[in-house]
């Protein structure tokens, strides 16, 4: 029976489900892997141990997908994750010894409860996951990853940094999706940053990052990029967008989640008729407003643009001295005090709207609960994944 067998890809997804202790059988898993191919090593950072738990949550979602007979978009995903993986150096033999490794693990782990059915079940998962993704990579023509300069590196706040970057060759995404990206301080180490500008002709990049506690690639960018740094960017992933024939528009940015709505505003700004767009842009203190200027340079002469400054405190700390001035000539809405969430409802339930939210998952995830509490239907809603 194989795929069809949910009796025993509920065995498999209970065994790899991080939920149910399966940390263990992963960190054998990638061991064994290692042991048998050395060069598999080299593709992954000395601290495995997000690697661990992403892989066991990836692994477990796509047992769920198909014990729910749900294959379009497991296939999607480990189609783009093989493509994905070209960047790191991924060759068709790393696909082989993985397949080899994890078949050998699973056998082992489920020892107690193997059978013919189970044995055929794990077998036509792992070959569809390994297939999947080593077609997808194998057809895939683009180049995997491309490199660029730092230009410069802005900090119009303690915690942001602007970093402006040249591509040796121009790089190709859509206004709103987020691209890899590796920085020399952290070899190996893939984070995933929004351009804040359209895709240039002449390669020219535009990040903002803010540091985030704990966040080691993040810390390092704010705290250590310098001109004249190699950045080496990956193909483009997400799907945050605007139909323009779909009514008007309500965005929500929460600190530098404000990029990647940036570069949709700047993209509409081609077109003499567009929606109306409304953007809320939180931060804690009004001097984290980091770009209301270019903001308000926007809406001056697009009259389709309202924003809506909004800030927890009233007051800057003292620390804001050391810093640039990022208030605004006037004419954009008064600043709004409070947080996002509840500022945002104070207006009415934005239904009518297509609703854009980027920031931090906590923020995300408040703002649009409070939205739906309103009566924003929830389809109209669109993310970025909510990765911590």
């Amino acid at each position: 029976m194989g795929l069809e067998d949910r009796d025993s890809m509920r065995i498999l997804r209970d065994a790899v489900d991080p939920d149910r202790g399966s940390a263990t059988l992963v960190r054998e898993f990638y061991s064994r892997w290692f042991g048998s191919d050395l060069s598999a090593r080299d593709l992954f950072p000395p601290d495995m141990e997000k690697q661990r738990t992403v892989f066991a949550h990836a692994l477990c979602w796509l047992c769920d997908e198909l014990i729910a007979q749900r294959a379009e978009e497991p296939v999607a995903f480990l189609a783009q994750l093989g493509r994905d993986h070209r960047k790191y150096g991924v060759t068709p033999q790393h696909y082989v010894t993985l397949q080899q490794a994890l078949l050998t693990t699973l056998r082992s782990h489920l020892a107690d409860s193997w059978d013919r059915r189970l044995n055929e079940a794990v077998k036509d998962v792992v070959e569809l996951m390994v297939g999947v993704m080593s077609g997808a990579a194998d057809a895939e023509t683009s180049p995997p990853f491309g490199d660029g300069t730092v230009l410069e590196h802005l900090r119009p706040s303690r915690d942001v940094s602007i970093i402006r970057l040249k591509m040796d060759h121009p790089l190709s995404y859509l206004p709103g999706q987020y691209l890899p990206v590796q920085v020399p301080q952290w070899p190996l180490r893939w984070r995933y940053l929004s351009p804040s500008i359209p895709a240039d002709p002449a390669g020219y990049v535009e990040f903002h990052v803010r540091s985030v506690p704990g966040g080691m690639v993040s810390t390092a960018i704010v705290g250590e990029a310098r001109p004249g740094d190699r950045w080496r960017l990956s193909n483009p992933h997400g799907a945050m967008h605007i139909d323009r024939d779909a009514g008007d528009v309500l965005m929500v940015a929460g600190s530098t989640g404000l990029a990647p709505l940036r570069a949709l505003i700047m993209d509409l700004s081609r077109f003499g008729d567009n929606p109306r767009v409304h953007l809320f842009f939180g931060a804690r203190f009004p001097c984290e407003l980091y770009d209301l200027r270019t903001l308000w340079e926007i809406a001056s002469t697009n009259p389709w643009l309202s924003v809506t400054p909004v800030s927890e405190f009233k007051t800057d700390p003292r620390w804001a001295a050391d810093y640039p001035d990022v208030t605004p000539p006037r004419g954009l809405h008064v600043r709004q005090t409070g947080r996002l969430p509840e500022v945002v409802t104070r207006y009415g339930n934005w239904s009518d709207r297509q609703i854009l939210l980027c920031g931090r998952p906590e923020m995300v995830q408040a703002t649009k609960a409070a939205l739906v509490a309103k009566g924003a239907p929830a389809e109209r809603i669109l993310h970025d994944p909510l990765a911590s």
